[in-house]
């Protein structure tokens, strides 16, 4: 891998460890090759899932912390031998011309050089007795307490792999996509860093990206066809995808106009109709809908597999922030809502006050409410996946076998 793509890693590294910014919010490497792009992204990612265990085996060889930039360039290189397999002498050679090329690491060069000559040798045997990247106390201390230390580790070990990717295939298609297999839930998964535009069927409209746990709430509302339903918020937009599928009249509200420009371009491309609308869903008043499906806002901490950025970035400032949000919004819905309606209510969260305790606390605001048990097996899940209060709860450590899944939890909800 060449000098530029390991630039950009570092600049990756940069924006999310000192700057605090998400992966999705970085500039674009434009200036660089495709396949550069995509090698500093997979490399960057590297360090962020590995990043604890990396410093642990670095830190033995170093006399004191030395300044970020210089750190960054031997995490960097820590993760090319100890966890990539790189060639040592083409990433020791490497990580010291960039610590000379670098703004105040030019008189770390040497330290450079002999940390990662030492590592290169030692390292291996190091990073096998460290326990998998942490999670922060404010994800593994609910996790910890709901679930049991056991439950947590197999979490963190389950957000190390590159996750593969999961497809919804569209009602009536039949793609014939190379290696992927179908999961018990009915998604079809590809391995990871599969180029999803150039599969047979893409441009036809096929298929969608859509996490194996994400593509379930849709189906907890049942048989949807000529029903009118809100997508209250929508985007990506593989919900609206496939309840339109199925044959429902769907109104789609997001409060981001370019998130909902994707939804507008996928839903072309597979020949699919929505009623799209920019809204803040709170803002929406039109009654009377048979079903709703709230993707409430939350702490994503149920994507960390895909998005190793998060733990990094995401303070705990904003979990009691997006409660009171998903509250407020459960209780808008219910009020947009037909009598009879089904609303399903769905964070891709871990933590229990975004998903368990939202539920258990509805049903005590509403007088009537009940929850409509899911039946996980029917779904195509484990029968461990069903939660006390009647939803689901989707962890990442299931189908450690299978390439894991998304964090999620949904819940039917309805009042006569």
């Amino acid at each position: 891998m060449g000098l530029e793509a390991r630039q950009a890693a570092l600049r990756t590294l940069d924006g999310v460890l000192r700057d605090k910014r998400m992966l999705a919010h970085l500039p674009s490497e434009t200036r660089l090759a495709p396949a550069d792009q995509a090698r500093a992204a997979r490399l960057a990612s590297l360090v962020l899932r590995h990043l604890g265990p990396l410093d642990a085996c670095i830190a033995p060889y170093l006399d004191r912390k030395p300044p970020l930039p210089a750190l960054m360039i031997l995490r960097l290189a820590a993760a090319e031998l100890l966890i990539a397999g790189e060639d040592a002498h083409g990433v020791v050679d490497s990580a010291v011309t960039l610590a000379k090329r670098g703004k105040g690491t030019a008189r770390m060069a040497g330290m450079v050089n002999a940390v990662l000559r030492k590592l290169a040798v030692e390292g291996p045997e190091r990073l096998a007795l460290e326990p998998p990247q942490r999670l922060p106390g404010w994800i593994a201390g609910p996790v910890k307490k709901r679930w049991g230390a056991e439950t947590l580790r197999a979490i963190e070990a389950a957000h190390l792999p590159l996750p593969p990717i999961d497809l919804t295939v569209k009602p009536g298609a039949a793609p014939d996509l190379p290696g992927a297999i179908r999961l018990p839930t009915g998604s079809l998964r590809v391995p990871a860093g599969t180029q999803i535009t150039a599969l047979p069927g893409y441009d036809s409209g096929d298929f969608w990206v859509q996490d194996a746990a994400a593509a379930l709430p849709v189906r907890l509302l049942g048989d949807v066809a000529g029903l009118r339903v809100l997508d209250l918020c929508a985007a990506p937009g593989g919900k609206t995808l496939q309840l339109a599928a199925m044959g429902a009249a769907v109104t789609a509200l997001d409060m981001s106009q370019a998130r909902m420009a994707r939804v507008e371009q996928n839903l072309a491309r597979t020949g699919l109709s929505a009623a799209l609308a920019v809204v803040d869903a709170l803002d929406h008043d039109a009654p009377a809908y048979d079903a709703i499906l709230l993707d409430a806002p939350c702490t994503a901490t149920g994507t960390i597999r895909r998005h190793p950025d998060l733990p990094h970035v995401k303070p705990w400032t904003e979990v009691e922030p997006l409660t009171r949000l998903q509250m407020r919004l459960i209780d808008h819905a219910l009020r947009l809502l037909k009598p009879g309606g089904r609303l399903v209510f769905c964070t891709c969260s871990l933590l229990p006050v975004e998903g368990e305790f939202q539920i258990t606390a509805a049903l005590k605001r509403h007088e009537g409410l009940r929850v409509i048990p899911a039946d996980a097996p029917a779904l195509g899940g484990d029968i461990a996946w069903q939660s006390p209060e009647g939803g689901l709860r989707l962890r990442p450590d299931f189908w450690p076998d299978l390439g894991g899944i998304d964090g999620f939890y949904m819940a039917c909800l309805t009042r006569p």
